[in-house]
């Protein structure tokens, strides 16, 4: 049979082949290792994206039984209520069997049968196959971000992923301030374009906006020095009441993976452990750390309208295609930008907090089925992020996206951008 070339095709293989390349540098230990309920095991993330395409392309949504695969749906469903029953997230760590190399296995066949169904026109379920693929490209930022956390607590600090360390960057603080018109603006994106959204990004509106001003960079590592250096942990009163609360239960004294030895401050990065360069910007810090940064600056973190309107006229054209790491991503550490222009550092550097909760957008209609589990049943209790990092899968982000976490939330690759 002539190989398949359709562009649909070789995404699949390309997204599909990133995961495993990720994943092959790790052992079967690494690949099992849980260190927090909110994060999974590199081998869960591997079967939890094979066992989307298995449920809802493969299999039509119907369960397995009596095959070298039966009781896959229960392990590796994710929270899909409408699907089945599922192993409780904070025991993904326990299932040492399967193995990685049978994981391995199940990927490869469940590979070969999407391959044959997507050459299957035209009924193949193409739509589904694309959601898989978004679904996948956010499951590798997670594996990446998982396996840092859980190797982060190793005393030994091990690489993960040798690469040189960057040169030193000279200090940026937040660059200039630009204003931006309000008005009546629309944001969101619309359901007919041809462009993939999910649910939560539809449908488009309009809302008001007041004139404003954004920074043209994120905050760095210097900035925060400043704010650690005159007591920003210590003062209750930049703080929301949750926020105090959890800087006095977890003990938060710096930015998550920051020690400090040798007379100076370093940082756990996927590369071991490197002192923090004050020119990049600063990362893994939660909701209420970049609120409270913006309290002591004066400033405030932008809504998701204000930033998705800024960067939508703000933004310089990209200079040709982005420097693309082996698993199609940017890189693996925030890096300072030497770009100029209004709006830099959007999609490519850290997700950026912003002050709007996860809410529906006005006229919002889940995704029908079982994939309208999906976002709208965690509009509760969440902060929106908006851009892409060093970590999200290049293509994957857009204007549009909303990303979104907890406020106390630190181990994703998450940034700053103040407004005023």
């Amino acid at each position: 049979m002539t190989p398949d070339i359709t562009p649909l095709a070789e995404r699949f293989r390309a997204v599909r082949a990133r995961t495993e390349r990720a994943a092959s540098a790790l052992g079967e230990a690494d690949q099992t290792i849980q260190s927090m309920p909110d994060a999974s095991p590199t081998k869960w993330h591997r079967a939890h994206t094979t066992w989307f395409f298995d449920t809802f392309v493969v299999g039509g949504g119907k369960r397995r039984v009596g095959d070298e695969f039966a009781g896959y749906d229960v392990l590796f469903n994710s929270y899909y209520e409408s699907v089945g029953a599922m192993h409780p997230r904070s025991h993904r760590g326990l299932i040492t069997r399967p193995d990685a190399a049978a994981i391995t296995r199940y990927r490869e066949v469940i590979d070969a049968k999407v391959l044959e169904l997507i050459t299957a026109e035209p009924d193949a379920p193409h739509e589904l196959v694309e959601i898989g693929l978004e679904h996948e490209q956010q499951h590798l930022e997670l594996l990446l971000m998982d396996i840092k956390h859980a190797l982060s607590l190793n005393p030994l600090n091990p690489s993960i992923y040798p690469e040189p360390p960057a040169e030193k960057t000279p200090p940026r603080s937040l660059g200039s301030w630009v204003p931006v018109s309000g008005g009546v603006v629309k944001i969101g994106q619309d359901p007919h374009r041809e462009e993939f959204g999910f649910d939560n990004e539809k449908p488009s509106h309009q809302v008001f906006l007041n004139d404003f001003e954004i920074a043209s960079h994120l905050v760095t590592n210097g900035d925060w020095l400043e704010f650690m250096n005159d007591g920003g942990y210590d003062r209750h009163e930049l703080w929301l009441s949750a926020g105090w609360k959890a800087v006095n239960d977890q003990q938060w004294r710096a930015p998550l993976y920051w020690t400090h030895h040798e007379g100076g401050w370093h940082h756990y990065t996927h590369h071991g452990n490197l002192s923090v360069d004050p020119g990049n910007p600063v990362s893994h810090v939660s909701y209420f750390e970049a609120d409270a940064f913006a309290r002591w600056k004066g400033a405030r973190l932008p809504t998701e309208a204000e930033w998705e309107h800024a960067v939508a006229t703000h933004t310089p054209p990209p200079e040709g295609l982005p420097s693309e790491h082996p698993f199609g991503i940017t890189g693996l550490t925030p890096k300072a930008s030497r770009k100029t222009g209004a709006l830099v550092q959007t999609f490519d550097t850290l997700w950026q907090w912003t002050q709007s909760a996860y809410l529906p957008y006005p006229g919002f209609i889940p995704a029908d089925g079982s994939l309208g589990e999906y976002n709208g049943k965690f509009m509760s209790g969440q902060m929106v992020l908006r851009g892409g990092s060093c970590i999200t899968p290049v293509g994957h982000t857009r204007l549009t996206y909303r990303n979104f976490f907890s406020p106390e939330s630190r181990w994703l690759y998450s940034g700053i951008r103040l407004a005023r």
